[in-house]
């Protein structure tokens, strides 16, 4: 009976992500009490979170992936590109992951205009959030919030927090604990593997570090929307 409400739930999905998008926003909404604002918009995509919260004008775009979540949250205008692997491992559940983390949350949180561009790998294990008019630019950057504490012998989560109007460039990877401020830069290729607290700056290498201050007037730093043409 159980394998039979599984396939019987996988294909209800399977239909729903098919639909076009005023139908599969009703289901959504109907069947998973998702909050869909109706000028919000997901492309054929697999975005099952326990949770999901679109606000006017946020956008997920086709071939994206969100599983295994507590909640996944777009404010005004913002988007998650296409081909994104979005997964975490939620709580509330009979595994014997991450019990020792009783206030953990496995969440995405997208602010105001900020944008994740395409085929990049998210590890929501514990909350990601990416500050308004920000950017998660290029390809391939992974963004890891779990991992395997050696010494303790068991797997351990730290959130990530990206600032606002910061830009992350192509192929980088941040790891738990780490933090970009607001109005910084990860230049490509770049580790972030702690938490950094200067803004207006540049950070880059493996691990990254403070290179040097950015100009406080430039455009993208005070730009009134989110997409840069």
């Amino acid at each position: 009976m159980t394998f039979t409400l599984i396939s019987r739930n996988f294909l209800v999905k399977v239909f729903i992500v098919l639909l076009p998008w005023k139908l599969k926003r009703f289901f959504l909404s109907k069947l998973f009490g998702y909050n869909i604002h109706q000028t919000a918009n997901i492309g054929l995509a697999w975005i099952y979170p326990r949770h999901l919260v679109m606000h006017a004008g946020s956008t997920i775009g086709s071939f994206s992936v969100a599983v295994n979540l507590d909640l996944v949250k777009l404010d005004v205008c913002a988007s998650i590109g296409r081909s994104n692997w979005i997964t975490g491992f939620p709580t509330g559940t009979n595994s014997l992951h991450f019990l020792h983390q009783t206030d953990r949350h496995a969440e995405l949180h997208l602010g105001d205009h900020s944008a994740i561009s395409k085929c990049h790998h998210i590890d929501c294990t514990n909350v990601v959030s990416i500050g308004s008019y920000s950017t998660i630019a290029g390809y391939r950057t992974q963004i890891l919030t779990h991992s395997i504490d050696i010494l303790s012998n068991r797997q351990h989560s730290e959130p990530i927090t990206i600032g606002d109007f910061s830009f992350v460039g192509t192929n980088c990877v941040l790891l738990g604990g780490s933090a970009l401020p607001s109005c910084s830069i990860l230049g490509a290729l770049s580790l972030l593997n702690k938490l950094h607290s200067d803004e207006y700056t540049l950070y880059a290498g493996q691990p990254a570090s403070n290179i040097k201050k950015l100009d406080k007037n430039s455009g993208y730093f005070s730009r009134p929307v989110g997409f840069v043409y």
